[in-house]
Order: structure tokens, then sequence, then C-alpha cells
């Protein structure tokens, strides 16, 4: 393996509106919204500590002091449980505060995704990052936070989840070209662009939110004019380190992701990840899936 930084810090921008949840996410952070009995977020900073990243910055916005106090001591509430002798709520309360360090920055403009991530740049320093977004939730058995951090540390560069979508859908997503390497599951990334036209898509490999990026994508973030929607897109800054080489930051790599991705960005695809992650729980399924199979028949 080549002598190329170790990732220990991630970086998960949270300062998005949620405008697709109003009215819920007036006053709760979309992030907060429970899967079953867990917030989304929770998920997120879960899957980070599992791949040895316990330096955890959270970059927020306005009203989003929710996310600061769940990851933080419940003290009265723990008093309350400990005297009731509740054990198990005990430790659900106290989980979210030892999973990582977590670090606070305020995006105080919503300005896009490239720009959350330069709000990082303070506490992330000279070193490489994971990032990870909300809105993607990639299941506990599926280590691909680990997987994209040993390809970082055989390529250098960056590297990007990719997943194979239909070819109708690329354009919701940030979409590679890609050239094979010698491993099955690794590429070569040459190009990006953001939310391409079906037609002028160059592949249905789309970038799902995790990233393990190289610290020189905040120079180029700071020289990134605004892109699609009028915002600093990271796609766009990765392109331009695809196109380095590693002595400047490049290249990026993609890894290939077949396993299970839970999307929360809408409300559609919200209802499915709650159903689903509901179905797959020990205590809930036996009652939970005999009640959905009668329930589904009734409507028929």
């Amino acid at each position: 393996m080549a002598d190329f930084d170790p990732v220990t810090k991630a970086v998960v921008p949270a300062a998005g509106l949620g405008t697709r949840f109003l009215p819920a996410t007036k006053a709760t952070p979309k992030e907060m919204l429970p899967i079953v009995d867990k917030p989304a977020i929770q998920y997120v900073v879960e899957e980070a500590a599992s791949a040895g990243l316990l330096d955890v910055l959270m970059v927020t916005g306005k009203n989003k002091r929710s996310i600061e106090d769940h990851f933080d001591r419940a003290f009265e509430l723990e008093e309350v449980l400990e005297a009731k002798g509740d054990e198990h709520k005990l430790s659900q309360v106290r989980e979210p505060a030892a999973l990582a360090t977590l670090h606070y920055v305020r995006q105080g403009q919503p300005k896009g995704l490239g720009h959350a991530v330069l709000c990082a740049k303070q506490h992330v320093g000279d070193h490489p990052f994971a990032c990870l977004l909300g809105d993607d939730l990639i299941d506990y058995r599926d280590e691909l936070l680990k997987r994209m951090i040993e390809v970082r540390g055989t390529y250098g560069g960056s590297v990007i989840a990719l997943m194979e979508v239909p070819k109708e859908q690329v354009s919701l997503y940030g979409v590679a070209t890609i050239q094979a390497t010698g491993e099955d599951d690794v590429v070569r990334v040459t190009d990006l662009v953001e939310k391409p036209p079906v037609e002028e898509a160059p592949s249905n490999w789309a970038i799902i939110g995790r990233y393990v990026i190289d610290p020189a994508v905040f120079e180029v973030l700071e020289n990134t004019p605004p892109g699609r929607g009028g915002e600093i897109q990271l796609t766009d800054a990765l392109r331009t380190l695809a196109g380095r080489s590693g002595s400047e930051g490049g290249p990026v790599h993609g890894v290939l992701f077949r396993g299970r991705r839970y999307d929360t960005g809408d409300k559609l695809d919200y209802l499915r990840t709650v159903v689903k992650f509901a179905a797959d729980r020990p205590d809930l399924a036996p009652e939970f899936v005999p009640w959905l199979r009668e329930f589904l028949r009734e409507i028929g």
C-alpha cells in the first residue's frame, strides 16, 4: 500500500432547509426525522464511527440546534431512567453522545454542497476526509466507507461511491465517466457531470452520498463558480481533481457499490426506508410484517 495520509475525519453536511418535508421541517431538521425510532442523522454518524472516523464535523444551519442536543448528554432524562431502572432506554439515550467526538460549524447561506464542504476547511486542514450525506443511508452490513478508505490508501486522491441507476433517473444525480482498473469494484473516474439530461449522460453510474476527498478540494472549491442551480457544486470540484496528477490532488476513483442503500431524500423514498427498517427489526418484524401483508391484501 502506498504511503498516503490516513483518513481520520468525517464531514456531514446537514444545513439543508428540508423543503420537501414541509410542514414537518418548519421547526424540526429533516435530519432528525426518525427512521422508526432513531433519527436518520444518527445512522450516518454510526457509519462514520464504524469505519474508524471518530472526529465528525457537522455542517449545520439555522434551526438545527436539536441535532447538537441529540448528540449531547441529557442528564435529567438519564437520571429519570436510571431511577426507574430502565437500563435499555438509558443505553439508547446515552449512545449518541458516545459514538464520536462531534464538532459543529454553520453554513451561513445555502450556497450548495460544495460550499458546505468548503465550510469544513479550517477543521479538516491539510488532511483527507470522508464526506457523508444524510439523505443516503448505507446498510451497516455493507461496509462501503471502509472499502472507500482502503481504495484511497491504494490510489491516493479522492474516491466516490458509484451506484448503477436506471437510465431515466440519471438526471437526478452526478454521473461519472469511468475506466476499468485491475479491481472489479474500482474504476478510474475521468469526468463528471451534475444532473445531465438523459440523452447526454456518459453512463448510468451515479454518485451516491459517500466521498473520501483529498484536501486539494478546498483550493478548487474556492475557485469554483456557481454551477447547476446557481450553487457551488462538489461534483464540479471533483471533476477538476479527476484531471489532475497525484501531486496536484488527483486522481479520482470510484467504488462500484452493489449493496443496500436507503434513500430518505423525498417523502416516498423516506416511507420506503421506514418500512424496510421496520421489517428488518427483530423486535418489530414478527407483528409488523404480518400486519403489513394483511393491510396490502385489504387495499388490494
